[in-house]
């Protein structure tokens, strides 16, 4: 194995691990002109006199965050080729965080997968192996259509509190209440297409289906992932709907209790309607589910979604002569 390889192609992109930024008379030879180092780790100033230098200081560990850089090493990596030099990606083997960074900018380049990308560095570099975490970031990367801008995608601020979730549970504590997204808060759309979960009680709308998390059954894999407009790969035999937060939870959810029960926000009706856990609960489909915050089938009913202005009506609230009823207020 080469101390430098080329990434196979027209561009002049290099994957090396941390010895090969040490053979300057290797970096001169490829007209190297710009180095990533991507990696934490104290490095010597020296070693990049002469050269356009970006370090990503991240450890190789499967929980690292190194998604929300891809745009700027994008940046590094294209501003690098522009100029007429050749790029060196490193970091400590040249195996994993380097090869994360270089997928990342053939991904957004070329407008291939991560496996596509992957395979064509290991033409070059066989031992190019991005770990698990590196991996998923990856995928989800693809799936955002590689974006200049990560952090304001909504798949992205989602992976952000599913990690903060996960942090939380390990502490055995619920999320700080800044951190909990709920989710009919970011971005209005139609909700024309599917149904409504109402209180079985008063009749109040809670939820539209699209806020539901579909799930399989144990025997299955799991995609917590996955699209619920296919709410037929819920198992029927699941007692409560699983779903995202939502606003009408906030008085309880932020309180800062590890669980706890969800009343009908209906000051009038107060039902009793589901349950949370932020450590997760059992589906009686046998899936576990991180975090749980469900309703239970039993006092709910579903229905067809109704406009802003017939659900008002239903909860006794009367419109102004010609006023347009706005918002999803029922939700």
């Amino acid at each position: 194995m080469a101390l430098l390889d080329k990434v196979p192609g027209e561009l002049n992109l290099y994957i090396g691990g941390l010895f090969t930024v040490r053979r300057r008379a290797t970096l001169q030879e490829a007209n190297i002109t710009h180095i990533l180092s991507v990696l934490r780790a104290p490095l010597e100033k020296e070693l990049f006199d002469g050269f356009q230098h970006m370090n990503v200081e991240v450890d190789d560990m499967e929980d690292e965050n190194l998604l929300e850089h891809f745009p700027a090493t994008n940046k590094f990596i294209h501003d690098g080729l522009e100029s007429g030099g050749g790029v060196l990606v490193h970091c400590a083997m040249g195996k994993s965080r380097s090869a994360t960074c270089a997928i990342a900018y053939l991904m957004h380049r070329y407008h291939i997968s991560p496996s596509e990308a992957l395979e064509q560095i290991r033409q070059s570099r066989p031992l190019c192996e991005p770990n698990e975490g590196f991996m998923k970031q990856l995928e989800m990367y693809h799936e955002m259509q590689t974006p200049d801008d990560v952090e304001s995608t909504p798949t992205y601020q989602k992976w952000l509190y599913q990690r903060e979730v996960e942090l939380s549970r390990a502490c055995g504590q619920a999320p700080e209440a800044e951190k909990i997204r709920f989710e009919d808060e970011h971005g209005q759309t139609s909700q024309d297409d599917g149904f409504e979960l109402r209180c079985r009680k008063c009749r109040r709308a809670l939820a539209h289906s699209k806020y539901l998390i579909s799930h399989q059954a144990r025997q299955a894999p799991f995609n917590q992932w996955a699209p619920v407009s296919d709410l037929s790969a819920t198992t029927s035999s699941c007692s409560h709907y699983i779903l995202d937060p939502l606003s009408w939870m906030r008085p309880e959810l932020e309180q800062g209790k590890l669980d706890g029960r969800l009343e009908c926000p209906n000051p009038k009706c107060k039902a009793n309607v589901g349950k949370y856990a932020w450590q997760g609960m059992p589906c009686s489909c046998g899936e576990w589910i991180v975090p749980g915050i469900s309703l239970a089938k039993g006092r709910i009913d579903e229905a067809k979604p109704t406009s802003a202005k017939s659900a008002a009506a239903g909860m006794g609230i009367r419109m102004p002569p010609g006023a347009k009823a706005t918002g999803q207020g029922n939700l």
